[in-house]
């Protein structure tokens, strides 16, 4: 499956990324709330090797993002958590190459993901979760239209030992109308 927008391309992971995604994820502040430290290559490669095996099981769907308008990898994103039965989903492990931050490539992203997600899969629900404390990840969340639910506590154990809460987002079926004008609106 790829899902391409006018910027932003989609494509599935494979081990032919990995070199590419290795070199965008060496910048330490991507990866300051994240439960991995993948400014270490050999623990982002074994992540990337574990997303790809787990797409087989049907457990997750990772994908590369590529800049189209320069054909460069600028980051990865992936489907997971994902309950067919209940017809939900979560999108989430998005990460950029810090030079894409608060750009139009990750509302594009996401018009993408969830125009899949509620269009095609016609999922009621789709979740994303952050670190409670990153405020840059929260408030993108929130601007492509993520409801804000709470916050889970001692949710996950980040790599130096701290315990983190995470903040739960999500947004619903009977959202969707709007939350695809505003994304739309955000990208022209």
């Amino acid at each position: 499956m790829v899902l391409e927008g006018e910027r932003v391309k989609l494509v599935p992971l494979t081990s032919n990324f990995f070199d590419d995604l290795l070199q965008v994820g060496r910048a330490k502040e991507i990866w300051a709330h994240i439960s991995i430290d993948g400014s270490d290559s050999d623990t982002l490669l074994r992540e990337l090797k574990s997303a790809v095996i787990r797409r087989s099981t049907g457990e997750q769907y990772p994908f590369v993002i590529i800049d189209k308008l320069h054909n460069k990898v600028i980051g990865s994103t992936r489907f997971y958590n994902i309950y067919p039965a209940h017809r939900k989903l979560e999108i989430g492990w998005t990460w950029y190459d810090p030079a894409y931050w608060g750009t139009t490539y990750n509302p594009e992203c996401k018009l993408l993901l969830l125009e899949y997600c509620f269009e095609t899969l016609k999922t009621v629900r789709v979740q994303f979760q952050t670190s409670e404390h990153n405020m840059r990840s929260r408030k993108a969340i929130q601007k492509i239209g993520g409801v804000y639910e709470g916050i889970l506590r001692n949710e996950r154990i980040l790599p130096d030992g701290s315990i983190r809460n995470t903040a739960m987002f999500s947004i619903i079926q009977d959202e969707w109308p709007e939350v695809k004008q505003r994304l739309k609106n955000r990208i022209k």
